[in-house]
């Protein structure tokens, strides 16, 4: 199988490239972002096309602009694949509660269903896997006709019990920036109540919550057995936005119980 680096020479010699011309055109990049990590020289470049030499992201960066190559695809050739960051990050447990900060490019594919049992009434709790006839890969770019925009994702912290158990540690939130304007009543249940995504001067959080003025009051859910949080609004505390969608795992709780 062909290595990235015979992959980059074979580029190079589609273009007629010389070592010297590619050296010369790194040094304009260089200059262009004042920063000597862009130049390629020609001894290293000639460590990458045969000796299987790793380029810095700097000249790999450099490489792809002047042979017109997807940096994305050129990583892969070095076996990295940046469809797979979401759910290699997802594997990770973290303490605290954080945003996603991935790009939504479009890049990659996402497993979905592709046929489903004709007899599925969608009116009826369903096993769904039972239902699946047929799975396949959909390009993340045929879903650009979503309107994502005005939404984002945050994890919730593996550590994080403040809204146990109407949210799971570890969950997924969606999280809609259009919505931040703090409403302190207007609900007839707990389940009705709005929670936020908040960010201050210790992190994030996600909760529910009662602005006085210029007085915020994070509350979590009684059962958590965590204590509320105040801060000075809007000095202290900024609304990312209300969490409108929630997927997790259920039965953390046993996992806390276990630990205590």
């Amino acid at each position: 199988m062909e290595d990235a680096g015979q992959k980059l020479k074979r580029a190079r010699e589609r273009l007629n490239l010389r070592y010297r011309d590619v050296e010369e055109a790194s040094i304009q990049i260089a200059e262009r972002h004042q920063n000597d990590e862009f130049v390629i020289a020609l001894s290293r470049l000639s460590d990458i096309e045969n000796k299987g030499t790793v380029p810095s992201i700097y000249r790999l960066y450099c490489l792809c602009a002047i042979y017109r190559l997807d940096l994305s695809e050129v990583l892969e050739w070095y076996g990295v694949d940046l469809a797979a960051l979401g759910g290699d990050a997802a594997t990770i447990a973290i303490e605290r509660t954080h945003l996603i900060g991935f790009g939504g490019d479009g890049r990659g594919e996402v497993q979905i269903p592709l046929a489903l049992d004709p007899g599925l009434d969608l009116r009826k709790t369903t096993y769904l896997s039972r239902m699946i006839q047929r799975w396949g890969k959909l390009p993340l770019s045929l879903l650009s006709g979503i309107d994502l925009k005005s939404h984002r994702y945050a994890f919730i912290g593996s550590e994080d019990w403040s809204m146990y158990p109407l949210i799971q540690p570890g969950a997924l939130v969606l999280i809609d920036e259009n919505r931040r304007k703090v409403v302190n009543m207007g609900w007839s249940n707990e389940f009705e109540r709005p929670i936020y995504f908040f960010e201050h001067r210790k992190g994030y959080a996600c909760c529910w919550c009662t602005l006085n003025e210029n007085q915020m009051v994070l509350q979590p859910h009684p059962a958590s057995m965590c204590y509320p949080e105040v801060y000075s609004f809007p000095d202290e505390i900024d609304v990312i936005g209300q969490v409108v969608g929630v997927a997790m795992l259920l039965d953390q709780g046993k996992r806390r119980r276990n630990r205590t």
